[in-house]
């Protein structure tokens, strides 16, 4: 490697560090992300040296370029924000499938040198778990087969598989050869038993847990990815792929952790199962109290604290723009107005920060859940708009619920909690919520998006 492109794929590796600190705020998101993304292109571009002075590899190498670029730009501009976490998983599982494409490829004609096989052999394996983990991920997302798929015998397939791998792994890294065709067919073999352990690994994992999901398997692309670059000697690999992988660990242990869930519980755990105990309870304890939006304007505008607590529901409805909109004419009347974040509100980490930003609500308004809960008892108006299971207050109350112990945002403390919901749905968890027959509960049916143009218009005929 000439002393150009290596300063060019150390120059990019101080991008990608740059990108990552400045994505840590949402003030300097979009600007880390554009960091980032010049950083990528420089490692692109100084890729294209390196083709071994092969035209027809330039080419291909330019190609790809290209049409990577032209579906990055097609997706950023034409996904919805309710399928941008579809979009990360896909993303993710690309990056996976893409790793494991490097290593395999190259493992026939340079698996010879055991320091050379062993991180290769490791990318492609994890790498492929990454992308069948991540297409069912996907499909989870999609809501196609969202609940557990469990049975009496899915922790001992998963045991099985991975006991194949580590075998097989052990046979052709020691006994070998790892050049020829059996060894080609055994490393085939391989792969295949990785896509099947990535598929048996998250289909037991409920639809609730997805945002760990795709973090962790974030965490495995990058991993993947460092390994490829420890391989073939790419700088820019190891950097991008170490800071990926650590990253996505340190936020899967992070969002574990605001649910009081250790990740064994998350992937073993076959949470998001509906829990017939807690309907009977909650049927019994009393009956939801409807509000209309002439009411709600009315308890709103005469309030000295309003907090509103963001959930899935808000990017279904695309109401964003209505949020801030009356959150803009509530601070004109002297009403204070905060954003309650959940870590792991939405379906993605960061959803409801990405879903604001887009509205462009100010940041110093998203107030993160352990600001937030100690002036709950004194806020006037929690008005929770599409948020279901970080509100529910079975986290702490009911023993025998699947999410007993998470941390929640505390909005039944509110003087008066007004809830915006299409219908009495469940959750993603699959449970019932408590707050809905609380005493101090009121409920708005109808699509979000109307009610809150509909309270706007209250508002400000007040």
């Amino acid at each position: 490697m000439s002393t150009p492109i290596a300063f060019a794929f150390l120059a990019a590796s101080v991008l990608f560090i740059v990108g990552i600190k400045l994505l840590s705020s949402p003030k300097t998101a979009r600007k880390g992300n554009l960091v980032a993304a010049a950083g990528m292109l420089i490692a692109l571009l100084a890729t294209l040296p390196l083709a071994h002075a092969s035209a027809v590899n330039a080419a291909l190498i330019g190609a790809g370029i290209l049409v990577g670029l032209v579906i990055g730009a097609v997706g950023a501009y034409r996904v919805k924000m309710t399928a941008m976490p579809q979009m990360v998983a896909l993303f993710n599982g690309a990056g996976g499938g893409a790793a494991a494409l490097v290593a395999a490829i190259d493992f026939p004609a340079h698996g010879t040198q055991i320091t050379l096989a062993i991180p290769m052999l490791f990318a492609a394996l994890v790498g492929a778990v990454s992308l069948s983990g991540s297409l069912i991920a996907f499909a989870k997302l999609e809501g196609h087969f969202e609940k557990p798929v469990t049975s009496k015998v899915q922790q001992f397939t998963n045991a099985v598989l991975l006991l194949a791998i580590v075998s097989g792994s052990y046979i052709l890294l020691v006994f070998g050869p790892r050049s020829d065709t059996h060894g080609l067919g055994l490393l085939i073999m391989l792969l295949v038993l990785a896509l099947l352990f990535g598929v048996s690994m998250v289909l037991p994992i409920g639809g609730a847990d997805m945002p760990v999901v795709i973090s962790l398997l974030n965490s495995f692309t990058g991993l993947a990815v460092a390994a490829d670059g420890f391989a073939i000697s790419n700088l820019a690999l190891i950097v991008a792929g170490t800071l990926v992988g650590s990253s996505g660990t340190l936020l899967t242990l992070s969002m574990c952790k605001a649910m009081n869930r250790p990740v064994t519980n998350v992937l073993f755990g076959a949470f998001g199962k509906a829990s017939t105990e807690n309907v009977s309870e909650i049927a019994s304890g009393g009956a939801v109290k409807p509000i209309q939006a002439d009411e709600a304007a009315l308890l709103l505008g005469v309030a000295r604290h309003v907090v509103i607590v963001p959930g899935y529901g808000l990017a279904v409805a695309q109401a964003q723009h209505q949020v801030r909109q009356l959150a803009d004419e509530l601070a004109q009347r002297g009403v204070e107005v905060s954003f309650a974040i959940h870590p792991v509100a939405g379906r993605m980490p960061g959803h409801m920060n990405v879903l604001l930003a887009e509205a462009n609500v100010p940041y110093e308004q998203l107030v993160e859940m352990e600001a937030i809960n100690p002036q709950m008892s004194r806020v006037d108006v929690c008005l929770v708009i599409g948020a279901n299971d970080v509100v529910n207050p079975a986290a702490h109350e009911d023993k025998s619920s699947p999410i007993f112990g998470m941390p929640i945002i505390e909005a039944e403390k509110a003087g008066t909690v007004i809830v915006l919901k299409r219908s009495m749905g469940k959750g993603f968890a699959g449970i019932e919520n408590r707050l809905f027959v609380r005493d101090n509960c009121r409920m708005l049916f109808g699509d979000a998006r109307a009610s809150l143009q509909e309270l706007v218009t209250q508002v400000k005929g007040a």
